[in-house]
């Protein structure tokens, strides 16, 4: 009785999907309409919500479980890079959003939030799709899809030609190369 007490005890202390897409949005939106806002400031904010590692991971595919422990980290960190980049410089530029929240959905440990981006009068339904190791977890984002277009898909057919073409190493070197791009762009 006590152990089954104590498990929904420390269930309910993990925030929901939709609470862990709810809060980082905020931060966000709090980042971006402060004085000052940089890039540095939302990529330390977008860290806390999602897990950098499983995206790369599901973006690299099978291409993954053939990779050395060292290879895994360079990749996931030139992927980090990469997208934390992106994404800031996209975010910085947009300025503020209003976001309406939807459905939650929960299944095992997989879970997405469906939420509407407003700006202006753009109206972008976007999904997030969240996962977490095992029930005691936090839910962590590893998708976005934005108008049916999933940024895991999007990436995953990127790499997989170019993995085709130039082989892992042709791969990471594109990558470092854009980040490098991206970053200098932000400065």
């Amino acid at each position: 009785m006590f152990a089954s007490l104590l498990a929904a005890v420390l269930l309910a202390a993990t925030p929901a999907p939709l609470d862990v897409v709810k809060s980082g949005n905020a931060e966000v939106q709090k980042i971006i309409t402060s004085k000052g806002a940089s890039a540095e400031q939302l990529s330390k904010a977008v860290d806390r919500f999602v897990d950098w590692g499983e995206l790369s991971k599901r973006a690299l595919g099978e291409t993954w479980d053939k990779l050395t422990p060292a290879q895994r980290k360079d990749f996931s960190e030139a992927m980090q890079g990469l997208l934390r980049a992106s994404y800031a410089q996209k975010a910085l530029s947009q300025g503020r959003a209003l976001i309406q929240y939807g459905q939650e959905s929960i299944q095992g440990n997989e879970a997405t939030v469906d939420t509407k981006v407003i700006m202006s009068r753009d109206r972008l339904p976007v999904r997030y799709k969240l996962y977490r190791g095992d029930a005691k977890s936090e839910w962590r984002i590893y998708d976005i899809v934005t108008e049916d277009i999933s940024l895991l898909e999007t990436y995953r057919g990127q790499f997989r030609k170019i993995l085709a073409d130039k082989g892992f190493d042709g791969l990471l070197s594109t990558l470092k190369s854009k980040r490098a791009q991206l970053e200098k762009s932000l400065k």
